[in-house]
């Protein structure tokens, strides 16, 4: 891992710091980057998402679906975990704390942009980073590509309507035109860039020439992701600090949720003994969030000073620490999971 990766938790803490300072001392700069936008999608953060994700998309293989028959257990709890428990779970939680347990401290609009955002969050499992917590636990770099290429083929067509029918079951209005724009632009087409671009090198130079060419642009990935938290925040400043306990009260389900669902896959794994190198990354998997995708839809759907995107922004300041703790776990509890 390089130095950014190694120190991520630290880089997005001072870009959350930058961001809501910056947000205070420059605020006219954060509204003239709001004010370009078209079509509820806004140019800066869009650029900014696909130099996070693109990196990412170009080490997706689509032809090592061919070979998930010869390991399917970790794949079986992947997809049942992400699709079928991890988003309804989070709506129900973003459900029961906004509209209960903390009504009295939320003003119930802005509670239901809390639940919005979380929704989201919920929707979009990761498929970037969980290659950064499968090299952590030492996983099985093969099946995680296998996993995270079902797994994108698998959110090009779940992710608009999951989210349509908790956002309806949630009574929040669904703008369709605008989640399905963010979904093309955030997930399909640079998925569909990332291949071409993993064709071009494969014909040209070989297997070899991915992994360097993905190395060598690793940094832009990195680079998109705090000037992102930095944008985020920075729109957000004003809130945040009028609002702190709004953060903890919104981090409260997110935590609930992550270490419920890591409880959930991990512990399915070791009861259908699958070997540690495909359980751990297969955990990782159904915890961590796309939370790229998810900060993007919700501006694209509610907009950059929305609940929403407080929402799903809060969701970046819990991710980096709450899955660099459970890789801590997983190393720790290896010996319990069968090695091959």
């Amino acid at each position: 891992m390089g130095l950014f990766e190694r120190y991520l938790s630290i880089w997005v803490a001072l870009a959350i710091a930058i961001g809501i300072g910056l947000g205070q001392v420059v605020p006219g700069a954060f509204q003239a980057l709001a004010a370009l936008e078209y079509a509820n999608v806004n140019f800066a953060v869009a650029i900014l998402i696909w130099a996070m994700v693109w990196p990412m998309m170009i080490g997706v293989d689509f032809t090592a679906i061919r070979r998930v028959g010869q390991k399917p257990k970790g794949l079986i709890i992947t997809l049942v975990v992400n699709w079928l428990i991890k988003p309804f779970t989070m709506a129900a939680l973003g459900v029961f704390f906004f509209r209960h347990v903390f009504s009295a401290f939320i003003p119930s609009a802005d509670a239901e942009g809390y639940i919005a955002g979380l929704i989201l969050l919920g929707a979009a499992p990761c498929t970037a980073m969980v290659f950064v917590w499968s090299q952590l636990t030492k996983g099985d770099p093969n099946y995680t590509l296998v996993q995270v290429s079902v797994n994108d083929a698998v959110m090009v067509f779940a992710f608009a309507p999951i989210v349509a029918f908790l956002l309806g079951v949630t009574d929040i209005a669904v703008p369709w035109e605008t989640l399905i724009l963010s979904v093309a632009l955030y997930v399909v087409i640079p998925l569909i860039a990332g291949v071409l671009a993993r064709n071009v090198l494969l014909k040209q130079r070989g297997e070899a020439s991915v992994s360097t060419f993905t190395n060598r642009i690793k940094p832009l990935s990195v680079i998109g992701l705090l000037a992102t938290v930095v944008l985020l925040f920075g729109f957000q400043s004003g809130t945040i600090l009028a609002k702190p306990l709004v953060i903890v009260l919104i981090a409260v389900p997110i935590l609930i949720q992550s270490y419920g669902i890591f409880a959930l896959s991990y512990g399915a794994a070791w009861a259908w003994k699958v070997p540690h190198g495909i359980a751990a990354p297969c955990a990782m998997i159904g915890t961590s969030n796309f939370f790229e995708l998810a900060v993007a839809v919700a501006i694209s759907l509610f907009g950059l000073n929305s609940g929403a995107a407080l929402a799903t922004v809060v969701g970046v300041l819990v991710e980096v620490p709450v899955m660099l703790s459970l890789v801590a776990f997983a190393n720790r509890t290896r010996n319990a999971f069968p090695e091959n």
